[in-house]
């Protein structure tokens, strides 16, 4: 069974940095492209931050980039995503989703391109 568990969001100021954690179980994280993905309320899900299995390279929404970093520890089978500078319009919650094989930089944005997912972890920014 697999299974993907985010941690880390919470409250905090705009300015502020929170780093969220997904740890998988059942799946080796390094076989898979994985993605973060974040939906505010009344807004459609959209990527944060993604990566393509086999060393790819990271890519990040252009909202975020230079905020925000991807990590991985593949010793722990976990990913994360190092947020700084938070904004409010960062305020969503956040979920990390998973799967097997490369997808091409295109699918990797598109959150059906993914087989598993995680219950999120909600990150609020206050102003």
């Amino acid at each position: 069974e697999v299974q993907l568990v985010e941690s880390g969001g919470g409250l905090v100021q705009a300015g502020g940095s929170l780093r969220l954690s997904c740890a998988a179980s059942g799946i080796a994280f390094d076989d898979y492209s994985i993605g973060w993905f974040r939906q505010a309320p009344g807004k459609e899900r959209e990527g944060v931050s993604c990566i393509s299995n086999n060393g790819g390279s990271t890519y990040y929404a252009d909202s975020v980039k230079g905020r925000f970093t991807f990590s991985s520890d593949n010793t722990k089978n976990t990913v994360y995503l190092q947020m700084n500078s938070l904004k409010p319009e960062d305020t969503a919650v956040y979920y990390c989703a998973a799967r097997s094989g490369p997808l091409l930089l295109v699918s990797l944005w598109v959150p059906g391109g993914y087989d598993y997912w995680g219950q999120g972890t909600q990150v609020t920014v206050s102003s």
